[in-house]
């Protein structure tokens, strides 16, 4: 049982629903306030190691991608991703990112609109706990996450993971989500990195969809931060520390916005039909401070 207290702050599910919240401004400050960057990098990075797909250029849904930082990150380990999110403001920061994922409108807690076995895995950062606030008297948490909880097992091939990052308001709030995914076929259960520590601890919910056949049977990867977890914790650290020492790098080793890799996205946009200016001596040039 967890009888570590919860932080009381106000938490921005209770104050607007998210199409409401992330809208205006609340959406321009994730493309412009580095530590937001910065902490929906180091998530999405955690989850995509507890994701442990088996290859590079998987198909990844990125639930509640927002403006986009998460669908960096999967892009950067060699994957190909779509991504909804409810917040229409959000979206369009992603559009003027020019976001090489495929973004659409989508409330989770209505279902998602894939067709079966479509994505070799799922992640979520910050997200699912919207789904257990109920914004009408129409509007009930325990329905909509089973909702939710079926259409992502339906989307996701056998043998498929989803990793949902999220930040449980309580231990009820925990029991709900859990059992909800678990009654939806999933295997799996709830992970938290750090569980000793009050500003660090993090919460994934690791979720297996069935057993691929011949393949060896699935189990929880390592907590972070406790016993038995060390080995996680340096390497993620290692990765951390490596960002920050030098320019970030794609999954190839191509220095994130070096010619070579402004070439190499412009060419993916090209092949998704997105239209693209040119190559030119000029490409990939770095270009000199605005004052």
């Amino acid at each position: 049982a967890f009888t570590t207290p919860f932080l009381t702050m106000s938490r921005p599910e209770h104050v607007a629903p998210p199409e409401m919240f992330y809208a205006g401004e609340e959406a321009k400050k994730y493309a412009t306030n580095s530590r937001m960057r910065e902490i929906q990098t180091t998530l999405t990075e955690r989850a995509l190691e507890l994701l442990a797909l088996p290859q590079e250029n998987s198909l990844v849904l990125d639930i509640g991608c927002g403006s986009g930082l998460s669908g960096e990150c999967i892009t950067e380990a060699g994957h190909c991703w779509i991504g909804c999110d409810i917040s229409q403001d959000m979206l369009a920061v992603a559009k003027d990112m020019e976001v090489e994922g495929d973004i659409m409108v989508n409330d989770m807690g209505q279902g998602l609109p894939f067709r079966p076995a479509c994505f070799d895995g799922a992640i979520s950062i910050s997200a699912i706990q919207w789904l257990c606030n109920a914004e009408g008297s129409l509007s009930n948490p325990y329905r909509r996450l089973l909702t939710f909880f079926t259409s992502l097992h339906h989307s996701l091939i056998r043998g498929g993971r989803a990793v949902l990052q999220w930040y449980p308001e309580n231990t009820q709030q925990m029991e709900l989500v859990t059992t909800c995914a678990m009654r939806c076929g999933f295997g799996g259960g709830l992970l938290v990195d750090y569980p000793h520590s009050t500003r660090a601890k993090k919460y994934f919910l690791v979720l297996f969809a069935g057993q691929r056949e011949g393949a060896q049977p699935h189990q929880m990867p390592k907590a972070m931060g406790q016993e038995g977890g060390e080995k996680g914790t340096v390497d993620f650290a290692s990765k951390r520390n490596r960002d920050k020492r030098g320019a970030r790098s794609d999954s190839r080793g191509v220095q994130k916005h070096s010619k070579e890799w402004v070439k190499n996205k412009k060419q993916r946009q090209r092949a998704q039909g997105k239209e693209v200016p040119e190559d030119s001596k000029y490409t990939g040039r770095k270009r000199r401070p605005k004052f």
